[in-house]
């Protein structure tokens, strides 16, 4: 179905082989952000009899689904992932239209999605178990891996295809079922991918989804005893209850939540490059990225030369309607986001920082039917303004401005979080130094805080992660020369 045929369509839950309506008997309303006044559909408002239903048929699933030989469960995948590139256009229009991403980010999204997808298609191959000497003469001993069972998948609004295929591909891979529930902000992309699957001839009940609020079906699934494991990705305040329901009963839990990402700037880097890349990685998708750029911190002594380049930049960002292909910064999600967004504009200048442009909401002319946020720069902020601290998700950014190297490594892991970082200077051994000293999952040299490539790890440490237990991982790219 087109795009322009989705005006008013009522959406249901697919649960086994069936598309049905909720038990609630209720439905709510997804809307271009963009365009309030455009209504992309109605999705299924769930409640904890739906997601009953959901686990106990994965859960009969199971049984067969998990014989099935890995790489075969890997041609389903991408078999799906060839359903995806053969409606590229539609997806990419549709993400525009449902998030508010622009063109260029929402072709991004659709392409990373496919990649994610015949990459772990490939990972079916390579389920390596080992062969481990035994102390028996007689005994031949050795290692396969086992699905857990029934997984449950909750995935955010602001990449709700890729992140969604990463998760679900993964977990089928394994031999597992699932119950995918995705944010209410965006069903109708994550429905899209879920008819990916089915297209691909998926047997009946490996995939189920659910749409509804976190408060009934994301609790529910956290609590259900025959749902195994639970995958989050999204806030840290419902990830840390999520996954205080999953432990209350034993369950494993795997959660990547928010970012405060530090873009240190050193005297000798390329001050267009890191401009440019400041531009993308923060006002790119409205700064509504958990690997956004959000803390520039920057060496005094060119603290102003840099400030001029970067506020030439932001004079030309076009902001708008993301269906014009020359938009680079669309509207935030929603009513609530764009009321975070402008609650922190007004804590950040309250608290002393320095506004230089942007701060306000855009009300005029086409702005008047969607929420939209100008981009916002401030400078002098210091660590402990709330600016410097907290996740804003929208298109703020601020200046910290830093004596030396060791006061930029210093505030660059003063944060709670430690998701994404990046540092832009021609030396390569201070950038060494900031790989080994960094605390990020993910850092980067000379790139955008928001790089990242499917066949490598992604995630965070201290409050943004939960995923492993004696290490951790972080994943590094590195560009040894700015052009």
């Amino acid at each position: 179905m087109a795009v322009s045929e989705l005006v008013g369509h009522t959406y249901h839950n697919y649960i086994g082989s069936e598309w049905i309506p909720s038990s609630s008997g209720k439905t709510f309303i997804n809307i271009n952000p963009a365009n309030t006044k455009e209504v992309l559909g109605y999705f299924q408002q769930s409640n904890e009899q739906d997601v009953a239903r959901a686990v106990a048929v994965a859960k009969k699933s199971l049984s067969t689904w998990r014989l099935v030989p890995a790489p075969q469960r890997g041609e389903y995948i991408r078999k799906a992932a060839d359903e995806i590139e053969a409606k590229f256009d539609e997806l990419t229009l549709l993400l525009v239209k449902e998030v508010g991403k622009s063109i260029f980010d929402a072709q991004a999204e659709v392409q990373r999605t496919i990649n994610t997808m015949r990459f772990l298609a490939g990972e079916a191959t390579r389920l390596n178990g080992e062969t481990v000497p035994s102390w028996q003469q007689d005994v031949i001993a050795f290692t396969k891996r086992e699905p857990i069972g029934v997984v449950g998948v909750i995935t955010p609004w602001n990449v709700p295809m890729a992140i969604a295929a990463w998760k679900l591909s993964s977990a089928l891979i394994c031999g597992c079922t699932a119950l995918f529930k995705p944010s209410s902000q965006t069903p109708l992309c994550s429905l899209k991918l879920v008819e990916s699957f089915i297209h691909s001839g998926l047997p009946e009940g490996v995939i189920n989804f659910v749409t509804g609020p976190g408060s009934k079906v994301g609790n529910a699934m956290a609590a259900h005893p025959d749902i195994k494991a639970i995958s989050f990705t999204g806030s840290n305040r419902i990830g840390n209850h999520i996954n205080q329901l999953v432990a209350a009963r034993g369950g494993r839990f795997q959660a990547e939540m928010g970012g405060k990402n530090p873009f240190v700037v050193l005297a000798d880097a390329d001050l267009d490059l890191a401009c440019d890349h400041v531009i993308r990685g923060g006002y790119g998708e409205s700064g509504q990225r958990c690997t956004a750029t959000s803390r520039v911190i920057v060496m005094k002594e060119i603290a102003e030369a840099f400030i001029e380049k970067l506020l030439n930049k932001i004079k030309e960002i076009k902001v708008g309607n993301p269906i014009q292909k020359d938009v680079v910064m669309g509207p935030v999600v929603d009513q609530e986001q764009l009321k975070t967004s402008l609650k922190y504009i007004e804590i950040a200048k309250n608290e002393g920082a320095v506004l230089l442009t942007g701060g306000h909401q855009l009300t005029e002319g086409e702005y008047g039917d969607g929420f939209y946020v100008a981009p916002t720069l401030f400078r002098d902020v210091t660590p402990e303004m709330t600016i410097a601290q907290e996740e804003v998700f929208g298109p703020v950014i601020c200046i910290m401005e830093v004596d030396d190297f060791e006061q930029a490594i210093d505030w660059a892991n003063r944060i709670v979080y430690g998701l994404s970082s990046t540092i832009y200077t021609n030396d390569m051994e201070k950038a060494m130094q900031f790989i080994n000293r960094i605390e990020a999952g993910i850092t980067h040299v000379n790139m955008p805080t928001t790089y990242s490539e499917p066949q490598f790890p992604f995630g965070g440490v201290k409050a943004t992660g939960l995923v492993d237990f004696y290490s951790e991982w972080k994943t590094v790219y590195i560009r040894p020369h700015a052009r």
